[in-house]
């Protein structure tokens, strides 16, 4: 018979749960007694039976007073408790699984699995917020611009939300996965790789969401896709795609529908479909117009070449309603600085401008395409748009195209009509009057010369109107500038900062002046603080680079001129600066690339194209500085430097055919040139040629003709002088007597004896200086490199031959 040990306990393992399972508790319960009274421990034999007493067997209690009935089932006894049967004693003592227990143990095993899967589910939200976590921080880093960082953070939360649906998975929660997450986490990666110039990728993710079914309104997505094949330039496919997304859009959604109607209109266009385009357009406006869509069918319109379609389209452009104007509100309260400041500052308020000037911006664009289109002249097609557009609900930018038509006959060069325009201003309102006498005082100032005096009538014209007007204060300091009071002008500058910060205009002339007047410090005190304010302009930073070159700084003007440079990379004079401070610095090779590339966007520059030849010859390649001077000649035809030029360097490169030939049509179109002539003789002589008397005699000529001319000029001089002289002597011309014979003639020639008599040089005709025939050229490229000398026919001190009569035999070749 096996003995139970008193360690056994059915229920242990159950001690760390609260006081319901606490054991020394329990086992005042009569409920748990009843239990263990009914279980295989209270059916075990008592001491008496089995020879020894268990005191722990009944827990303390006294055996229970039932009847007992006793059977015997193989030699051994089994007690009955509260009437039930007895069974047969057996070896191996009962393991105590009762239905009671059964139960007990289901209970206890739901509660466990209750409390892991609770476990499970905290565990999938807190991985779930991970992936939030994740999903805000690539958005933000993309808001940030940091496109790189945005990725790799999507990438991030696409791999967790992936753990996160392997995870439900296999704890047999598939029915809780979120749908709305992975739609999130699948759709930001895609924008990302867009942004990230990764196309294809992001294409592969959009089909990913688009096919997933489980996704609502996905199809939509097709949109995107479209875009990403628009910026590719496959239009096919992005027409398909944008039909395609338009066909899961409901018809209820108008404004959706709109917007890829109108993406249809311009792939329509980007193909050349203008038919198809023109419906698209005309059909979206129909349905629910915006400025947008009105400026494409315009455009459309435009690109048709129908004048009629033309005048249709801006009509229905110019009947879209806009936001209505609140000012009546703000009149109301003028006095309330605050409210004031805070309805303009409202973001709201901010939407508003946007919209108001994005209409307005479509309307003026479509004025300027289609005035020229819709009638014979643009003037015409101006007022009819003009017209139009004052019997709308947009009849405030009247004004403002009025001045835009002043601006477009500006730039047409019809400046009297501009002017005309403009004077028709004096009756508006004080701002408008005043911007209108400001561009009459601009385009008097650009006119020069006796305008000036007009200019500063029409600028005191519209400072009287406006007196704080910032751009009418420069045109007076402009005016002022050019009659060379700079006091004055930066006096005029000033006042234009004072008035308006923003000027950058009044700063940069500031800046002029300064640097005009030689206060170096102050100008790029004013130079340094306009650069804070327009990091890359162009002009700004030439300026520095400027009065560092006028300093001497040549490190700080190099870097200025680079920065420049890497601004506006074709730009000729930036690079003719560049070379030139390379050069006086003695780098060669940097001062020949600048002067390349300056020469290859302006080849026109004579300064560039005579450096680059220089350079070439200097160099020994003549045959490349040919190509440059002949360019020369060829932009300066009556400029007789650059064909002697161009023939020298034939000259050096061995072509003396070529020299030869360049040098007679030099002779002919310059026959009294003494250094072609020169050059002629030097070459037919060296050649051996005939013609080398006929060029010696007409450069003897020549040579005569110019000591003449020479000697003529000189006598010339000296006549004047001498007449200069006497003039102080003889003031008063001789009078006439009757019969015309001249009265006091004794008298005059008794003053000219007494003239040379008084004067104790006596009288003698000067001698003319004819000197001998210079028959010496110089070279206008420059004298040539020296030759290695060699042995042969090589002369001795006295000019006569080497003599080799005294070699010895074994020195002769055999």
């Amino acid at each position: 018979m096996s003995v139970r040990n008193d360690d056994d306990d059915f229920y242990g393992g159950f001690d760390e749960y609260d006081n319901t399972y606490d054991v020394q508790n329990i086992t005042q319960s009569s409920q748990f007694q009843q239990a263990v009274a009914r279980s295989s421990h209270g059916r075990r034999p008592t001491t008496s039976q089995m020879g020894w007493r268990d005191p722990l067997s009944s827990h303390g209690k006294p055996p229970p007073t039932q009847s007992v009935g006793r059977s015997r089932a193989g030699g051994r006894t089994a007690m009955a408790v509260n009437n039930e049967p007895a069974r047969p004693m057996t070896a191996v003592r009962a393991a105590g699984y009762t239905s009671f227990a059964n139960k007990f143990q289901a209970a206890e095993r739901a509660q466990n699995n209750e409390n892991s899967l609770m476990q499970v589910e905290e565990k999938c939200r807190v991985m779930e917020q991970k992936v939030v976590d994740m999903l805000k921080e690539s958005m933000i880093a993309a808001d940030k611009k940091n496109l790189k960082e945005a990725l790799d953070k999507a990438k991030e939360a696409g791999r967790r939300e992936r753990a996160v649906v392997k995870f439900k998975e296999q704890n047999g929660l598939v029915e809780t996965l979120n749908l709305d997450l992975t739609f999130n986490v699948l759709f930001n990666l895609a924008e990302k790789y867009e942004q990230n110039d990764m196309t294809n990728e992001a294409v592969n993710t959009y089909e990913i969401i688009v096919k997933n079914k489980m996704f609502p309104n996905s199809g939509r997505l097709k949109v995107n896709i479209g875009n990403i094949y628009f910026r590719k330039r496959d239009y096919t496919k992005a027409l398909k795609y944008y039909r395609m997304a338009l066909d899961q859009v409901p018809s209820i959604q108008k404004d959706t529908r709109i917007k890829i109607l109108n993406n249809i209109g311009v792939t329509f266009v980007r193909m050349g479909n203008y038919d198809d385009a023109l419906s698209t357009f005309e059909h979206c406006v129909e349905e629910k117009a915006d400025f947008t869509t009105g400026l494409n069918l315009v455009l459309v319109s435009f690109c048709v070449q129908d004048a009629e379609k033309m005048r249709e389209s801006f009509t229905k452009l110019v009947d879209i309603p806009t936001i209505p104007d609140d000012d009546f509100l703000r009149e109301k309260d003028d006095d309330d600085v605050l409210l004031n400041q805070t309805l303009n500052s409202d973001s709201l308020r901010g939407l508003e401008k946007q919209k108001k000037a994005d209409a307005e911006k479509a309307i003026i664009t479509a004025v300027k395409i289609i005035s020229p289109a819709i009638a014979p002249e643009y003037t015409i097609g101006y007022e009819w748009c003009l017209e139009l557009l004052k019997q709308s609900v947009h009849a405030g930018l009247a004004t403002e195209l009025e001045m835009t038509k002043a601006g477009e006959l500006m730039k047409r060069g019809d400046i009297d009509k501009a002017i005309e325009v403009l004077k028709v201003f004096n009756s508006q309102d004080s701002k408008t009057a005043s911007a209108a006498a400001n561009n009459l005082c601009m385009l008097r100032l650009l006119q020069g010369g006796r305008k000036l005096a007009d200019a500063q009538q029409y600028a005191e014209q519209a400072l009287s109107i406006d007196r704080y007007n910032a751009n009418a204060l420069v045109n007076q300091g402009n005016i002022v500038y050019l009659g060379g009071d700079l006091e004055k002008a930066s006096y005029c500058y000033r006042e234009a900062l004072n008035n308006d910060a923003s000027c950058v205009q009044a700063l940069f002339n500031l800046g002029l002046a300064a640097k005009a007047q030689g206060n170096i410090e102050q100008a790029l005190e004013y130079f340094y603080k306009l650069h804070n304010i327009l990091l890359s302009n162009v002009q700004v930073i030439c300026q520095l680079a400027s009065i560092y070159e006028s300093l001497e700084d040549t490190a700080q003007a190099i870097e200025l001129y680079s920065q420049a440079n890497s601004l506006v990379p074709n730009d000729p004079s930036i690079l003719d600066k560049l070379a030139g401070i390379f050069d006086a610095e003695g780098d060669k090779t940097q001062a020949f690339q600048c002067h390349y590339d300056s020469y290859r966007y302006f080849p026109s520059n004579m300064k560039v194209i005579e450096w680059m030849g220089a350079y070439y010859i200097e160099n020994q390649f003549a045959e490349k500085a040919t190509n440059y001077f002949e360019k020369a000649s060829i932009m300066q035809p009556n400029e007789i430097k650059w064909q002697l030029m161009m023939a020298s360097s034939q000259r050096r490169s061995g072509n003396y055919q070529k020299a030869l030939e360049l040098y007679r049509n030099i002779h002919r179109k310059f026959p009294q040139n003494i250094e072609c002539l020169k050059f002629l003789v030097r070459i037919t002589s060296d050649l051996g040629m005939p013609e080398a008397k006929e060029f010696s005699d007409k450069l003897e000529k020549a040579e005569k003709v110019r000591q003449l001319r020479i000697q003529r000029e000189t006598d010339s001089s000296q006549g004047k002088r001498n007449s200069a002289n006497s003039s102080h002597s003889f003031s008063q011309p001789p009078s006439i007597g009757f019969g015309g014979s001249p009265v006091g003639a004794r008298q005059f020639s008794g003053n000219m004896s007494l003239l040379s008599t008084t004067d104790n040089t006596p009288f003698t005709v000067s001698q003319r200086d004819m000197k001998a025939e210079d028959y010496s050229y110089s070279d206008p490229i420059g004298s040539a490199a020296p030759r290695p000398k060699t042995s042969g026919n090589r002369r001795n001190n006295n000019g006569a031959e080497d003599n080799f009569d005294d070699l010895e035999e074994n020195m002769l070749p055999d």
